[in-house]
């Protein structure tokens, strides 16, 4: 299989990349030596309990991925390496290069395979009580101006901040509460011209049932920070509310289905946001709290990065939210801890680790990752 990176397939997990996306002819796929992410184990238990499904006992591992040395990594689903631990990103229209946001350093970085990384911006954060930089979008009009959206803790409160290459960040929304904790937030062009915007708590669920407070709520924007055209209610930018320590924001413009990870005192949650509704009940939730943090999604599957369980996990949503088959933890200790994921124009699965803060970093982290999507046939129900 020459230098393809394989892990185990010994469970089909059924992804059909279709719906708003564009994916290239199997032919024309760039990069086609990425490891896919294949699952590691056997078949999983039922879809029914609040904790993930365990791995198979005897399960054949996958292996081990070419050691680094320094910053140089063999691996070729390495994009870029020796980055602070990642805070986001956001994949540019060509699919081939992404920019990178440093959770403690504020640094945009632009990076590629093959080049190095060029520094676009640094805007100053407070990376303390899990803040920092945590969010990034580009503007719904990337291909015209070339403007991208950051979201960052600063030293009073938490923002949302335009950036221009090389121009110091224009505050668009700010006086998002700041605490002790649930300070993360997550961005998304929601594909019909306006950001959302996943904000926490800022430690006090009382702010995220105040209607009148910007914490712990899902705003949609425009690039201004006003109210986006078409919100549930008109002059408001909250859709919905009740987030605790959002980390991602993913979904599939065209059938409007989007989801949220957020992590509580209690549990690990993914949420199915629909506008103009209370969050509700999550669509899954995790009781042993694997540090879920970015997402990314196609109309066929979801996939939630998981910090301190070191791994991916994919779900099968149908189309009234509810989830089909059965669920799989892939890639588990292979690249270490993940911080966030993004899917890209070509139906690629980026990833950044953060590795260099509380886990067990190899010389080539923190790293940007670029990975084939699970493949396969459809998995069935029980």
């Amino acid at each position: 299989m020459g230098s393809r990176v394989l892990v185990s397939a010994c469970a089909v997990l059924g992804v059909v990349l279709s719906g708003c996306a564009e994916f290239p002819d199997e032919h024309n796929r760039p990069f086609a030596e990425q490891p896919s992410l294949a699952p590691q184990a056997g078949p999983q238990p039922s879809f029914e309990s609040e904790a993930p499904p365990s791995e198979s006992p005897g399960a054949p591992n996958p292996q081990p991925p070419p050691q680094a040395s320094g910053c140089e990594d063999p691996d070729p689903a390495v994009i870029t390496t020796c980055l602070d631990p990642v805070g986001a990103i956001a994949v540019l229209p060509d699919g081939q290069s992404a920019l990178v946001g440093e959770r403690s350093t504020g640094r945009v970085l632009r990076v590629q395979k093959g080049t190095e990384p060029v520094e676009l911006a640094r805007i100053p954060v407070d990376a303390s009580s899990g803040g920092g930089l945590t969010g990034l979008a580009l503007s719904p009009t990337y291909h015209e101006d070339e403007l991208f959206y950051a979201y960052v803790t600063t030293s009073s409160d938490n923002q949302v901040v335009r950036v221009a290459s090389g121009d110091r960040p224009k505050p668009v929304l700010t006086g998002i509460p700041k605490g002790s904790t649930g300070n993360a937030g997550a961005l998304l062009d929601d594909g019909k011209g306006a950001l959302l915007v996943a904000t926490g708590n800022a430690g006090s669920p009382g702010n995220a049932a105040d209607p009148s407070s910007l914490a712990g709520k899902l705003l949609r924007i425009d690039g201004f920070g006003n109210s986006a055209e078409g919100n549930p209610q008109q002059n408001s930018p909250v859709v919905t509310s009740g987030l605790t320590e959002p980390t991602g924001i993913c979904g599939t413009s065209a059938l409007n289905m989007f989801w949220v990870t957020d992590r509580s005192s209690g549990r690990d949650a993914l949420y199915q946001v629909k506008f103009g509704q209370p969050l509700g009940n999550p669509a899954w939730t995790w009781a042993d709290r694997p540090g879920v943090s970015g997402c990314a999604a196609d109309p066929s599957t979801v996939i939630v990065a998981l910090r301190d369980a070191a791994a991916l996990y994919t779900l099968h949503p149908a189309p009234d939210g509810s989830f089909t088959g059965q669920p799989t933890k892939v890639l588990e200790n292979r690249y270490g801890r993940f911080a966030t994921a993004t899917l890209a124009p070509d139906g690629l699965v980026w990833l950044g680790t953060t590795n260099r803060d509380g886990g067990r970093p190899v010389p080539s982290d923190d790293r940007v990752l670029r990975l084939e999507p699970p493949t396969g046939g459809t998995a069935g129900k029980d």
